[in-house]
């Protein structure tokens, strides 16, 4: 799975490096080391044939839920059953994004231990992590944006740290995502999927609260 995330540039840089073309002004953003579910942070949409970046809550909100607390559950959805799924197989057709995001950890328990690892892109690029995005209207009429992020299984590369990663888009093909234009289908060998190209090491545990949000979080430890 993959529950925390990371996303430190700057907007200046993540518009350069995306081609970003609309940027909703509303969004107070500043980087962040340390994402958790059910946080706000960055997506990018096709709007138009064009790419904008939007604020949505981490934890989909299927717009037909009861309850808006669902979210903190639907964090991850597998590729593998996308289409199987009631809170996600509506989606694939019509609410697809790119979740924004530098880097994302994960955990590895051995001997009772948890160690914390952090996974980024060799070149130092976003991760461009292929996601689906709903609107939720809660009993307040309050309008709430959320995303869940697709996972697959792990490249055989880090498969013995976790066994689930995300998927990862590749650049050339975020608007081949994005631009909704029919079924896409969506398993660890299609095209649009990045291979070979995450960096990892061990970070401290400091990282384990999500309160903790300081580069301290990604310093490598031995």
């Amino acid at each position: 799975m993959c529950g925390r995330k990371t996303l430190t540039k700057d907007k200046k840089s993540i518009i350069e490096e995306l081609k970003i073309e609309n940027w909703d002004e509303t969004i107070n953003y500043t980087p962040s080391y340390n994402i958790a579910p059910t946080q706000k942070s960055l997506v990018l949409v096709g709007e138009k044939d064009k790419r904008l970046v939007k604020s949505m809550n981490w934890g989909l909100i299927p717009s037909w839920s009861k309850n808006k607390n669902i979210g903190s559950k639907l964090i991850n959805a597998r590729s593998e059953t996308l289409h199987e799924k009631p809170s996600f197989k509506y989606l694939i057709k019509s609410n697809r994004c790119i979740v924004l995001s530098d880097g994302y950890y994960e955990w590895n328990t051995t001997n009772s231990k948890k160690q914390p690892y952090y996974f980024y892109d060799k070149q130092k690029n976003i991760l461009p992590m292929a996601g689906l995005w709903s609107s939720f209207l809660s009993k307040d009429n309050e309008t709430i944006l959320s995303y869940t992020i697709i996972t697959k299984k792990a490249d055989k590369e880090i498969s013995h740290i976790h066994n689930r990663m995300p998927l990862i888009i590749d650049f050339n093909r975020i608007d081949d995502w994005v631009n909704i234009d029919g079924l896409i289908e969506v398993n660890s060998n299609y095209e649009l999927v990045r291979k070979d190209l995450l960096s990892f090491y061990k970070v401290d545990s400091f990282v384990n609260s999500y309160r903790n949000n300081k580069k301290d979080c990604i310093q490598p430890i031995k």
